[in-house]
């Protein structure tokens, strides 16, 4: 399993491209946009896109889906239902629907001879999930080096965060953090200097 970080759109959103060399398939994790850069390093690369994981449903993590979806037709896009129905578009843009797959607490995506878990983590949005495998956690949004996402949004909840960054604390041993937005870090870094984390342990 290999994992290439990518910085796309004018806010630099953190794009993974999780590629699993035996297969020579990957998935896309948060394609804020640039879906030209990102087809062009799957291309170099030899892989075959699999699916498109989103953390979240805000434009600056899946502006780059339709032209993903427009170059590989046919790719399920994987999100929470929570950031899809009965939400304002103008904050969620609209998905090409009939590729669109529901996953929420609990579910598996097989990426090649990679599995995925979703963990269902709302706060920062309704459907906000992080994606753990393999030591590594995808918290989209849900939780940063040192920081947690904005709770002022639609759907936003600062004790539901407050609630997911409790859960994500307690998940047993280490994991290396690979946020939406700045810098990676780990669990255990997370777990000892993140003021919020901290307040959210401490009920």
């Amino acid at each position: 399993m290999t994992i290439k970080t990518m910085r796309l759109g004018p806010i630099g959103t953190n794009c993974y491209l999780l590629e699993d060399e035996g297969t020579r398939t990957a998935a896309v994790i948060d394609p804020g946009d640039e879906a030209d850069r990102v087809l062009a390093v799957l291309k170099e690369d030899g892989m075959t896109l699999s699916a498109i994981l989103l953390t979240h449903g805000h434009y600056d993590h899946t502006g780059g889906v339709g032209g993903l979806e427009a170059a590989c037709p046919g790719t399920p896009i994987y999100i929470h239902r929570g950031d899809v129905e009965g939400v304002n578009p103008s904050m969620f843009p609209t998905l090409p629907k009939a590729q669109v797959r529901f996953y929420d607490e609990g579910d598996q995506v097989s990426v090649g001879g990679v599995t995925l878990e979703v963990l269902h983590t709302p706060g920062h949005s309704k459907g906000s999930v992080v994606l753990k495998t393999d030591g590594v956690l995808f918290t989209g949004d849900t939780l940063f080096q040192g920081s947690c996402g904005r709770t002022d949004l639609p759907g936003g909840s600062y004790a539901e965060i407050m609630a997911s960054l409790a859960r994500l604390a307690a998940l047993p041993g280490d994991y290396r953090v690979c946020p939406g937005h700045e810098g990676l870090s780990t669990l255990e870094a997370e777990r000892q200097q993140n003021y919020y984390m901290r307040e959210a342990v401490r009920g």
